[in-house]
């Protein structure tokens, strides 16, 4: 039997401790997003909930799984560099802040940042700070993540339009840093006075006094936007109006090439479709935009991304993902699915179902609608279910 001398051991003891001391760092360094335990936070690591995992379809290779369960009607979703996810609701009046804490690829915390607000859908994060978006107010959670334990905000600005319908609000920062706000039509058709109805504004939150400014006309509902990578262009998703029949008008994706474009709302929908009640108001077709796409009639297509990654297979990068609520007054339901489409310049074509299974078309029963998509910081998918109150992640993995 050989003996280790002193030096020896001494040098094996030297190892030992400073694995276990990079170990140790390794570990702590996994846990900073570790909080206290407050009023404000629940576990959701064993939440159940009502889903039919099995019916969803995706394409090959692709897998989904519910990453947050009990997040009661999930909206828009922002997320942090530090993998923290925002959800704004609408029905709840609630806004959370959802967290994988242990790193096992699923949520198991939730802050409830706030209650009893109004229609709180939007939310976006820059600097720290989560803006959330109100019916008639932008409000502020500065330096978040330190207060996730005792959330305040400030009123950053509150001289929206108070009207409900149509009143809900996604919100995004764009390439300009300025926070971009979507203003509804008070209505299913009509011609308001205001300017800042059916148009999407932006605002400059860091100035003193901020005041929205129109950026875009002629929009009747938009619920979600983002921006070209190439290019740094805003698209965005319309919501058609209602009570023209089953299959007119279609839903839209847009393309924003320049500031003051209008398109088409109350006049022209779709690009062709002239309205019954104020189509003679407006003049020709051509002194609108038409869309990039259209989307399919009363489909509902909301929350949209551009996708970035590169977990995915390399035909989905800078494709649009968009989440299509689903139809609400149609004989025969639509929508329910979130497809992809092919952007190149002012294009978007190839549009193709990339996850669909939450109606079942026999019965017409639907069982959750997706409101929205972010990618994380790994490539792969969320999807916000605001009907099942759940948050899906999809993964890609080449067998």
């Amino acid at each position: 039997m050989k003996y280790l001398s002193k030096s020896s051991i001494a040098l094996v003891l030297g190892i030992t401790l400073f694995s276990f001391g990079c170990e140790q760092k390794q570990k702590s360094e996994a846990q900073t997003l570790k909080t206290p335990n407050s009023p404000n936070k629940t576990d959701i690591s064993t939440a159940k909930a009502e889903v039919q995992l099995d019916n969803i379809k995706l394409p090959e290779n692709f897998k989904i799984e519910v990453w947050a369960a009990d997040i009661p009607n999930a909206r828009e979703m922002t997320i942090s560099e530090d993998g923290i996810v925002y959800v704004g609701s609408r029905q709840e009046g609630n806004v959370y802040a959802v967290i994988d804490e242990d790193g096992d690829g699923k949520a198991d915390t939730k802050f409830t940042l706030a209650e009893d607000l109004q229609m709180p859908n939007g939310v976006a994060y820059k600097d720290g700070d989560l803006y959330v978006a109100e019916v008639s107010r932008i409000i502020r959670f500065k330096d978040i993540k330190n207060n996730l334990n005792n959330p305040t905000f400030e009123v950053v600005y509150d001289g929206y339009p108070t009207e409900t319908h149509h009143g809900w609000k996604f919100i995004a920062f764009g390439p300009d840093g300025m926070l971009y706000v979507p203003v509804g039509a008070p209505c299913n058709i009509c011609d308001p006075e205001e300017e800042i109805f059916a148009s999407i504004t932006r605002i400059d939150v860091d100035s003193p006094n901020p005041t929205p400014e129109v950026y875009v006309h002629g929009v009747r509902n938009s619920v979600g936007f983002d921006w070209d990578p190439k290019t740094g262009e805003m698209w965005f998703t319309d919501n058609g109006r209602d009570m023209l029949g089953d299959d007119v008008p279609n839903c839209e994706l847009n393309h924003i090439t320049e500031a003051g474009q209008h398109f088409g709302y109350p006049y022209w929908h779709e690009g062709t479709v002239k309205d019954p009640e104020f189509g003679d108001k407006g003049g020709p077709a051509s002194d609108y935009v038409a869309p990039a796409a259209k989307m399919g009639a009363h489909v509902a297509p909301l929350g949209m991304r551009f996708y970035e990654g590169s977990m995915f297979p390399a035909e989905y990068k800078n494709q649009v993902i968009i989440a299509k609520h689903g139809s609400w007054n149609r004989s025969k339901k639509s929508g329910y699915v979130v497809t992809s489409l092919t952007v190149d310049g002012s294009s978007a074509t190839g549009e193709k179902e990339f996850a669909s299974g939450w109606l079942n078309e026999e019965t017409q029963e639907a069982w959750g609608r997706p409101v929205d998509v972010q990618e994380m910081k790994d490539g792969s998918l969320l999807i916000s279910d605001d009907m099942a109150g759940v948050i899906y992640r999809v993964t890609y993995s080449a067998k």
